[in-house]
């Protein structure tokens, strides 16, 4: 049986410079994949630069894989265009929030994660403490696309210890 350890909420924030599928420019709306668990933002009609703001929650345990992120333009007669790729691991995260940060002072960064040619960060991630919870910021570089980013908020749920056995 695998071992819940927590939630993630995954904020899709806003897609940058996205690439053009169509002549007045996409429709696009992300995809999170992690596990056999996929989720969908909603789609953001003729926009290249969309602003979603919304949550998707995925269930993290054992084995911790990364999450897939791919972004689609949206067609009514045809297959969904591709418009990109990208993944990152949440492993620093999860680590962070098997820490004992009672006391932590609100704004402590926890650790950052840098951007290497394994993961798709533009930018150093800083995984930061405030009001009794952990998040990061996370701005990815999409891949197999021509152009395209991508920012997220994670932020970790914690379940209480009497939730792990179910």
């Amino acid at each position: 049986m695998k071992c819940m350890l927590g939630l993630l909420k995954v904020k899709v924030i806003r897609g940058i410079n996205l690439a053009y599928r169509d002549t007045k420019g996409s429709d696009p709306y992300v995809v999170l994949r992690f596990g056999h668990q996929k989720l969908k933002t909603s789609v953001k009609k003729s926009n290249v630069n969309p602003e979603w703001n919304e949550y998707l929650t995925l269930s993290i345990s054992e084995p911790i894989h990364p999450i897939k992120i791919e972004v689609f333009d949206k067609d009514t007669f045809t297959r969904d265009d591709e418009m990109g790729d990208a993944e990152f691991g949440i492993r620093p995260l999860v680590d962070c929030a098997q820490m004992n940060l009672e006391g932590m002072a609100d704004g402590s960064v926890i650790r950052s994660v840098l951007p290497y040619r394994h993961n798709c960060l533009l930018k150093e991630s800083p995984i930061v403490w405030n009001d009794g919870t952990l998040t990061q910021d996370v701005a990815l570089k999409l891949r197999n696309v021509e152009s395209g980013e991508i920012e997220l908020q994670l932020q970790w749920v914690q379940i209480p210890s009497s939730a792990h056995s179910l």
